[in-house]
């Protein structure tokens, strides 16, 4: 399965690399992510849960960031293991590009799975797969969003009010 797309982020390239390589966003964006912890340079271990139609499954996994240029891009392996329910591997590249005030990311991903959750078929495989994208980008950007509030909101204990 490959996925290609971009997205526009609603912040500059420094802050949206920051948040890309942020293991607490990454964990609060990621669907069914329950934990996203680094296990040395640029290594995580990752919990998470996922369902594909009649399959649910905890899936236990690494994600290692390679090839990495700092504010413009990074490879990454992922894999995962939900024991009987099957497994996920791949790699994904991320680029990012200034866009007027906000940040292009660029995504290309391509991804193997098996076991269990592979028998349910490419018909279902393949809008999940795309789903969780949405998902992931929808609660980035929003976060996002909220950490740009957060600091442009004024931070004097003593200012005036209304």
């Amino acid at each position: 399965m490959r996925l290609t797309g971009h997205r526009i982020l609603p912040v500059g390239r420094n802050e949206a690399w920051n948040a890309l390589t942020d293991p607490e966003t990454l964990r609060a964006a990621i669907p069914g992510c329950e934990s996203f912890e680094s296990s040395g340079e640029g290594q995580y271990a990752v919990v998470m849960t996922a369902a594909l139609g009649p399959v649910r499954a905890r899936f236990n996994g690494r994600v290692t960031l390679e090839d990495i240029v700092i504010a413009e891009r990074y490879s990454l392996r992922f894999e995962g293991d939900g024991k009987v329910a099957g497994f996920a591997r791949g790699t994904a590249r991320v680029a990012l590009q200034d866009e007027g005030t906000g940040t292009r990311l660029e995504y290309d991903a391509e991804a193997l799975i098996g076991g269990r959750i592979a028998q349910v078929g490419s018909r279902l495989v393949d809008p999940a797969a795309r789903k969780f994208v949405e998902q992931f980008f929808d609660a980035f950007c929003r976060l996002l969003d909220g950490k740009a509030e957060a600091s442009a909101a004024p931070t004097d204990a003593a200012a005036p009010i209304g």
